[in-house]
């Protein structure tokens, strides 16, 4: 495909190590979801990780509220090789321990910790351990002092508590963490992250929380998550949706394809059909999708079903699908072959996996 759009300038940050995954500077933008198992249930939560992985996550968060699921956590390190992010609140020595059975990050605020023994004990370990923190701000736990002083969770407010644990951090000199400031309404998130960038140095985890089911969370993390990665903020993304965690990786990928930002997988342009369409453009769409998910190559694909759009579009892909009397199929912008409707499919995923092949046997670099 042809791209002439203006790549996106990244906002400078330092660079942390969660596990083998570097987070910040110009590492590519991580993709991220959570565990909805119970952690204590080890082998589903393994699977759920292990579906994560190959749906293409590069960092998975687990719950650890008690010490039984600190030990269960230890289980599930033992067998899995992606990077864990351990999610903790208030007690100290849950961090204490995950840190000692491999965590690669911590999800911790210290002010919610407790006394500041407790906060350099944690500070101390992951020092020792070399495992960086994640601040997580979220407008619905906002501080009480602080509702009570802006009256509502507002961008401000998000800041002033995420700067009150980063100034802990800084006191107990200890730079290796990120941020997250998540809110379920897009403005007052992406006005938080806005006004954060520029005032520290440290990655952004990126997040609109709470974003709602399937559907409409998808929309709500695109255009928030959207307007912050095309201005170069955020080094690392979650989409939350009230759905398989699956669909949030390849939620995330979809918005970070649609900005050139990372490839994975087929980039499928498919039009929304109408009555010039010559053949079952939606049908033939669906089927292809289903055809092609265990696909992780970056490959643009295009199913137009008409001439209109059709050769334009199918010219500028790796491999594409003109509607017409006869229906073409284009591989590297050259017609090659005519299909009938009942080969649509089963024709360009043939065509899809000869090109993956063709370029395997003899590679260029690529970037993800």
């Amino acid at each position: 495909m042809s791209h002439g759009a203006v790549p996106v300038l990244r906002r400078l940050s330092r660079t942390i190590r969660v596990g083998s995954v570097a987070i910040g500077g110009d590492a590519p933008i991580a993709v991220q979801s959570m565990t909805n198992t119970d952690t204590c249930n080890v082998a589903a939560t393994v699977a759920q990780i292990q579906a994560l992985k190959k749906a293409g996550a590069d960092l998975v968060r687990v719950s650890v509220p008690s010490m039984e699921a600190a030990e269960a956590f230890g289980q599930i390190r033992a067998q899995v090789d992606l990077p864990l992010i351990t999610d903790i609140h208030f007690d100290y020595r849950i961090a204490l321990r995950v840190a000692d059975l491999g965590a690669d990050c911590l999800r911790i605020n210290p002010g919610n910790i407790g006394r500041e023994d407790r906060v350099r004990a944690v500070i101390d370990c992951a020092r020792d351990k070399g495992i960086p923190l994640r601040i997580g701000v979220n407008a619905g736990s906002l501080e009480k002092d602080l509702q009570q002083k802006y009256g509502e969770p507002t961008p401000a407010a998000m800041v002033e508590s995420a700067l009150r644990h980063i100034d802990i951090l800084d006191r107990l000199n200890y730079p290796e963490f990120k941020v997250s400031l998540k809110a379920s309404d897009v403005w007052m998130t992406v006005q938080a992250y806005r006004q954060l960038a520029g005032q520290i140095e440290q990655p952004l985890h990126l997040g609109i929380t709470e974003a709602g089911g399937l559907r409409a969370g998808a929309v709500k993390s695109a255009v928030g998550l959207g307007m912050l990665l095309a201005e170069g903020i955020g080094d690392t993304i979650r989409i939350s949706l009230a759905a398989d965690p699956v669909e949030e990786i390849k939620v995330g990928w979809d918005i970070l394809k649609s900005l050139r930002l990372r490839n994975r997988g087929i980039n499928l342009i498919a039009c929304p059909s109408c009555s010039r369409q010559e053949f079952d453009v939606i049908k033939a769409v669906n089927a292809l999708e289903g055809r092609i998910e265990d696909i992780d190559q970056a490959l643009d694909v295009a199913v137009i079903g008409c001439v209109v759009n059709g050769p334009g579009e199918a010219r500028e892909a790796a491999v594409g699908l003109t509607g017409g009397q006869p229906n073409l199929l284009y591989i590297d912008g050259k017609p090659v072959g005519k299909l009938t409707e009942a080969e649509l499919v089963d024709g360009v995923e043939r065509a899809i996996r000869q090109q993956l092949a063709a370029r395997a046997a003899s590679p260029t670099p690529s970037t993800s």
